[in-house]
């Protein structure tokens, strides 16, 4: 954005000055944080207004087709900092708050992180909502308002305890109500037919209201939106039941439609949490379908027509229920025939998939299925049927509907034109071990589009440091084409530049340790290695490897005092799932070890263990600035790809890691000497499974992997309780699915690499520099183009 289309200062300050006044009500002399807070993100969602408006127009009078982005998960952290870098106003904002007495940081940290999502899953789709409106591809993310979020974590004796999230006790600034904009939603009942027509007649009914965020791309030249469907009730109350003191019965109403967007993935443990479950799927897919089609009349177009303006994505398998919703809208309400209908959801739909991991793939018993969605449970049947039908050749074991279970996955392959893994490993897998039969009756239909970060984000928002450097020495334009930090490598040779970097990265790592100590009451040395895990607490995501390598590296330093051992600060982050017994007791085992290493007089500050509680987007951006290593140590063939592994590296953090999800691209592109491979490859992994001795042999061939699960199970760091990780330990010896046993000495040959080259601070620094500089692909410009290309077949409006 040119100088000449900014605001001064005085302009801006002037703004938040109105804010304060006339929103919120406050004379300056007594206004709070929240309320400096506020006027300031109302100051800047005024001037995304007008590209957002403009925006619409142009889609509506251009007839563009629209892409609609359907995610249980937008994981988009704060959004102030965010709008303001890309309308180029940062720093005309810190200027303007600073001269009303304010400090920039505080009231930027006064914003909570908006509780929409969980992990990896959530943060992509807030990418690529970024990256669409900066291409402007016009489009709709369509996600749950959640009152309380995934849940809000913290440590209890080490152990994880879950708190509801209350991002919403405050008001949201970003978002406009949009209460014209709500549709029923039906639950349960029955199917009747009526004039030879099936008619379902639903027992339970919600509104799902609308929420809008404007969602602006950057320099300010497009804006999309997200739309969060809350759920309210369709009768407030019974009042009759009121009148003669029944009040809980009276509230049934409401209390139905709260639950639904109360919380993000209840424990599905019970036959309740997964009807809960499945209900917000459906509630979330048909309220978008609904406003879709109402949209798509609106403008006049055709029901045939329908393909030509719309693309659905579904965000993995929650919102798969998509397929058979749309078939019912067409064949129920419109009078469609049902395998033109099929046939023109199919041109509608593409399915992103995001796991290989089968219990990740979501089946529904056909009495949940056929109980809460009795019509669609008949639909998805006739697609079922309709499927054998067409492709004789099927083999009697693939289906939707098998062993009293309906496939997600299959369903949402089945009813879409295009399946995308997100790396290239993890599409070679879908086809190979996921959909080997699918594939081989739809050619084609399977393709990779490689995740991606937005580095506006990542790097300009993160960073400012480094950004700030990377501007004086190649200037501005890679944020919006990464592929330019190509320039910065010939300056991997100049020490100066490398200088320059190592001194940015230390900054980082004086901020972070500084926030350590004030918010964890831990010293950490900046100088010291800064390792980093931080994602979703799960077992084949082996934060359990890297804890029982830490432990190892504890005994090592306790029994040889005097060797040279790097000074290392292990961080851990992130959160179990409320019913996952094994990741809590791994998040309890690390917050066990760093009890007692932080305490160890013998380690002397050569190793410390830092777990913040309740990782978020806004710890990640302290976080990853900082890091030094980064531990990308998932069991090949898990992880889909990982998009940790790319803010990392652009950040200019080394990456230790398997060839697993996208690390075999990054190291692909940051090169194999910049990058510290270790394990099995996938093949590798899945032909060790075969062996049934495999973990006690691993751990037999490795003393100090004894030594480590030894003083584990003999209470060394539970003393007050010294059984308490026998079962950890003994699925160590006996099953150890993940391989930990398998990988573990790899693991610590690398990170002994890791030492010996961090000793060397200039072949570090190199190393670090090229990573930034290489980068470049992973971008979700260069993803969304893919998506846009291949499977939306749409085009930009700039």
């Amino acid at each position: 954005m040119k100088d000449t289309q900014l605001p001064s200062a005085e302009t801006v300050r002037e703004e938040i000055l109105h804010h304060i006044t006339f929103s919120m009500g406050k004379d300056p002399d007594h206004a709070s944080v929240y309320d400096w807070r506020m006027a300031l993100s109302l100051a800047i969602r005024d001037r995304v207004v007008a590209p957002w408006f403009a925006a619409t127009r142009r889609t509506w009078e251009e007839k563009r087709k629209r892409v609609y982005y359907l995610s249980m998960e937008f994981l988009i952290g704060r959004m102030l900092e965010d709008a303001a870098i890309n309308l180029g106003l940062r720093a005309i904002c810190r200027e303007a708050i600073e001269g009303l007495g304010q400090d920039w940081e505080t009231v930027v940290e006064n914003e909570p992180d908006a509780a929409l999502g969980n992990g990896g899953l959530g943060r992509l789709a807030a990418c690529y909502m970024e990256s669409m409106a900066t291409l402007g591809c016009p489009g709709y993310g369509y996600g749950i308002r959640y009152e309380h979020g995934l849940f809000k974590q913290r440590f209890e004796g080490g152990r994880q305890v879950e708190t509801p999230e209350d991002w919403l006790k405050q008001r949201h600034p970003w978002e406009f109500e949009r209460p014209e904009a709500a549709y029923e939603i039906g639950f349960k009942g029955h199917v009747e037919t009526l004039d030879g027509k099936p008619h379902w007649i639903p027992g339970e009914t919600v509104l799902a209201e609308a929420y809008d965020m404007p969602i602006i791309g950057w320099e300010g030249k497009w804006a999309n939106t997200l739309r969060l469907w809350s759920a309210k009730p369709t009768e407030l109350f019974d009042l009759a039941r009121f009148n003669h003191g029944d009040y809980a019965a009276a509230a049934e109403p409401e209390a139905l439609a709260r639950t639904l967007s109360r919380v993000l993935y209840p424990d599905d443990t019970t036959y309740a949490g997964k009807e809960l479950r499945l209900k917000q799927e459906y509630f979330l897919t048909s309220a978008a379908l609904q406003d879709i089609m109402r949209r798509h009349l609106a403008s006049g177009y055709t029901l045939e027509e329908l393909p030509d303006y719309v693309a659905i994505q579904m965000n993995d398998t929650h919102p798969a229920i998509a397929g058979p919703e749309l078939i019912r809208i067409l064949v129920d309400l419109h009078d469609m025939e049902f395998e033109t209908a099929l046939e023109i959801t199919m041109q509608c739909l593409g399915y992103t998939n995001h796991t290989l991991l089968p219990e990740a793939l979501e089946r529904w018993a056909t009495y949940l299925m056929g109980t809460v969605l009795p019509r669609h449970m008949q639909i998805i049947e006739k697609i079922d049927s309709w499927h054998r039908r067409t492709y004789p050749k099927r083999a009697h074991f693939v289906g939707i509907v098998k062993h009293q279970e309906v496939r997600m996955g299959e369903l949402a392959f089945i009813t879409s034109h295009k399946v995308n893994g997100v790396s290239a490993l993890h599409t070679e897998l879908i086809k190979r071990n996921l959909f080997p039969e699918l594939d081989a009756l739809h050619p084609g239909r399977i393709i990779n589009q490689t995740n991606g970060i937005t580095p506006r984000r990542w790097l300009r928002m993160a960073n400012p440091a480094l950004s700030h450097l990377i501007i004086d020495t190649i200037g501005e334009g890679w944020e919006a084409d990464l592929d330019k930090l190509r320039t910065l490598e010939p300056y991997a040779d100049d020490a100066g530049f490398r200088e320059a970097f190592m001194g940015a990265k230390r900054h980082n790592k004086v901020h972070l340790a500084e926030w350590v100590h004030e918010s964890q009451g831990i010293t950490i040395d900046p100088d010291a290695i800064f390792d980093i895990q931080v994602k979703r607490i799960h077992e084949y995501k082996r934060q359990l490897l890297n804890i029982l390598q830490t432990i190892a590296d504890w005994h090592a330093i306790r029994e040889n005092p005097q060797a040279d051992f790097q000074p290392r600060v292990k961080f851990f982050g992130g959160k179990a799932a409320p019913g996952y017994h094994t990741a809590k007791q791994i998040i309890r085992l690390i917050n066990d070890v760093a009890r007692v290493v932080n305490n160890d007089p013998y380690v002397d500050g050569r190793l410390k263990i830092v777990y913040p509680p309740n990782y978020n987007v806004s710890m990640a951006e302290r976080l990853i600035p900082a890091a030094d290593l980064s531990e990308q140590i998932s069991t090949a063939g898990k992880e889909a790809s990982g998009t940790g592994n790319m803010k990392f590296a652009l950040n200019g953090a080394l990456t230790i890691g398997t060839l697993d999800g996208a690390n075999v691209e990054i190291r692909e592109q940051v090169g194999a000497e910049n990058f510290f491979l270790f394990g099995m490859t996938a093949d590798e992994v899945m032909e060790r499974r075969r062996d049934p001795e495999h973990a006690r042999n691993a751990i037999l061939e490795s003393q100090p992997l004894q030594d480590v699960l030894q003083m584990i199970a003999e209470g060394r760091f539970s003393p007050e309780e010294p059984e308490r990780y026998h079962d950890l330990v003994h699925n160590m010896w006996h099953s150890d699915y993940f391989l930990v046993a398998s990988d573990f000495e790899a693991y610590r040959t690398a990170q002994k690499e890791v030492d010996t080259a961090f000793a060397d601070r200039a072949g570090w620094a190199k190393m670090a520099v090229l990573n930034t500089a290489r980068m470049g692909f992973f971008s979700s410009d260069r993803a969304i183009k893919g998506y846009m290309d291949e499977i939306w077949t749409t085009r930009s409006a700039l």
